[in-house]
Formats: C-alpha cells, structure tokens, sequence
C-alpha cells in the first residue's frame, strides 16, 4: 500500500520511541515515557484489533501468588527472592489502583482462597504456612494465609481451605479501557493490526519493519511477554491458557478469587457468573503455543470442575470460551533489560501480568529514559 505524504509525516517520521505491544506493560511503559519526554513523539504498534497475548484475556485476579505456589517457588528460589516476587507483585497492585483508580477498574476484596483434591498438599501448606506468614510479616504487618472450612460447600475437595485476606479482584476489560484512555489523553499513538516483522540498528536509531510498512525509530522497546520468543533472544516461552465464563446464575452466591491444585485450575464470580480457567498441567507441551484456541481434553475438564465441584447438581449454561498467552521461563522474575544500544525489553510476566504489568513497564520506561 502507497501511504500519502500526510500519513508518512504524522505517523511514521521523527519516532522517538517505539513499543512493540499494547497490553498493560506496553501502555504503563508509554504513559511513563511522556512524562519523561513531554514533547517526544511515542508510538505503540500492536498485532491485533484488541491488545493481544493475556492482557484482555485474564482472570481479572489481584493476586500476588497462593501458598501452595510460594511453597513451590521456595524451591526454586531462595527466600529472598521470593520476598523480592511478593515485594513486586504488591507494588505493581498498588500502582495500578493509584493509577488508574479502583472504582475504574472495578477492585473488589473478596480474599482469595485455595482449594485442595488431596489432603497431603494441604497437609505441606499447613506445614510451611506460619514460615511464609513470617517471610511476608514486614510486607503485610499482619499474618496473610490462614485455615478456613469449606464455607461454599464445593463438593470433592479437601474439607478446609487456605484464605488470604489480602486477595482481591478486577475487571480486566474496565482496566484495558482506562490504560488506553490514560495513554490516548497523553498523546501517544497507538497503530493497531500492525505485526513486527523484523527490525535493523543502526548506531542511532533503530529500522522498524513491520507487515505493513517500515519506518525508523531512535528506540525500539518490547512488551510482547508471550509472543517474545519469535524475535528475542530471551529465556521465555508461551503458554496459552483457556477459559470459559458462565451465563448469568441466579442468586450466585460465590464470592472470591479461588485457586485448585497450586493454581494450574483457578475460578471467581463476575456478574453474577463463574469465571474458570487453566488446565495447561494436563498437557504443557500442546499448551506451549501462541495459537489462539480450545482444546477437547482442557475444556471437559473445566467443565467437570465446574459441573462436579463447584456447582454440583446445578443446570449451568456457559456462554463465552477463550484463551490467552502468558510468557513464562524457568525463573518467575521478569526480564527487564536493554538487549543492545537502542533495543530494551520488559517481558516474561508469568502468568502475573496484573499485578506486575504496571511495575515492568514503568521500569522498562525508565530503562530507556
């Protein structure tokens, strides 16, 4: 396609700086950018019609990790890294709300809660639980997990839960709107429909080729997360996960973010629905991809959790199924770094895009500042 002199010279010439995704890192790099540079020339390129990967696509959790996951992650990681997670986790929340508002994006506290099939994962929660209770005391002052019965009556699992109080919940689509009313208001343009394709450096500025055009940029800077691996030498690889969403259930009275079987499975209430989603432990390597799709075996499963656990004996129509792609590596700590003289990126959220989203893309502006 020829683009007319007019286009060339408002969309495509003197870009200070490009981002290559519109999802919550690629909005908050963006916004933090302007107010850095308030006449700099900023422009976000994004693939889909809608900001693609896992940013419309999530749970909506205001999470910071269950116990049964930071029991797992203490063994990968040593304590202090952990606390430095949670650390970040809390922070990126509390600049999302600060941001954004949370009457805008709709936060609830409704606590958390994690459900258990057998009593000896359980059995190595209640173990471990006053150790991480203690590792968090000087970030929430008070004792985060605790035991509760089965108070909403889920059938086939483990007859006490762990609560946390700290737990809350969003609604993602409220939250995308205002990012991109926020980064609109500030100037920055955003080209949807438009994919990278390659890109070139030079000693000051950056080729960008995308599958429509090609212009040049003094920085280019990726929040691809998921999609990374493609044109980024980076220890991240994608992991779609799928969901579905109920209709409307008459006097629901469920109330909470909830996480099964250390989180691989999780579910919440959102007008007057069930949310419920995950599955990709039955099979990880079909759900290593970035192709958007359901697959057979995740969603009878999803829908034998729902119809035999959490809504026993209930006729439950579901209305909507989708999936979404998280970036994920061998470590939880997201990658945020400058790859070469006038190339940074702030990738590999896994699967903690809102409550880091805000952070990694604040840091990654500053990066780059």
């Amino acid at each position: 396609m020829d683009y007319s002199y007019w286009e060339v010279k408002e969309w495509f010439k003197n870009i200070d700086f490009t981002i290559v995704g519109s999802g919550i890192v690629g909005l908050n790099c963006a916004f933090y950018l302007r107010q850095k540079y308030p006449n700099a020339k900023i422009l976000i390129i994004e693939k889909g019609v809608l900001p693609q990967g896992a940013s419309t696509k999530n749970a909506g959790f205001a999470c910071f990790g269950s116990l049964s996951e930071l029991i797992d992650d203490m063994k990968r990681h040593t304590e202090e890294e952990v606390f430095s997670l949670v650390k970040k986790r809390l922070e990126g929340l509390q600049l999302l709300k600060k941001n954004l508002g949370e009457k805008e994006i709709a936060y609830q506290k409704h606590k958390g809660y994690e459900l258990f099939f057998k009593p000896e994962l359980f059995d190595e929660c209640l173990d471990k639980k006053n150790k991480v209770n203690s590792l968090l005391q000087t970030l929430f002052k008070k004792p985060v997990f605790k035991i509760d019965k089965n108070i909403f009556n889920f059938k086939q699992i483990y007859k006490n839960y762990i609560t946390n109080n700290y737990e809350g919940q969003i609604d993602t689509g409220k939250m995308m709107a205002a990012l991109l009313k926020m980064v609109i208001n500030s100037n920055i343009q955003i080209l949807n429909a438009t994919e990278l394709i390659a890109y070139e450096e030079n000693l000051n500025e950056v080729i960008v080729k995308t599958n429509k055009f090609e212009f040049t940029s003094k920085k280019l800077l990726f929040a691809t997360n998921g999609f990374s691996q493609k044109l980024l030498d980076e220890e991240v690889k994608p992991a779609r996960t799928q969901v579905l969403i109920t209709k409307p259930i008459k006097d629901l009275s469920i109330k909470g973010t909830f996480h099964l079987d250390r989180g691989y499975y999780y579910f919440r209430n959102i007008d007057s629905r069930i949310l419920l989603g995950g599955g990709r432990n039955l099979n990880f390597k079909s759900e290593e991809t970035t192709v958007f799709a359901q697959t057979d075996l995740i969603q009878n499963k999803l829908e034998a959790i729902l119809n035999n656990i959490i809504l026993p004996n209930q006729k439950i129509e579901i209305e909507r199924r989708w999936s979404g792609i998280m970036g994920v590596g061998s470590k939880k700590k997201a990658i945020v770094k400058q790859i070469s003289n006038n190339v940074y990126c702030g990738i590999r959220l896994g699967g903690m895009g809102v409550a880091i989203g805000s952070i990694i893309g604040k840091d990654l502006a500053e990066m780059a500042y």
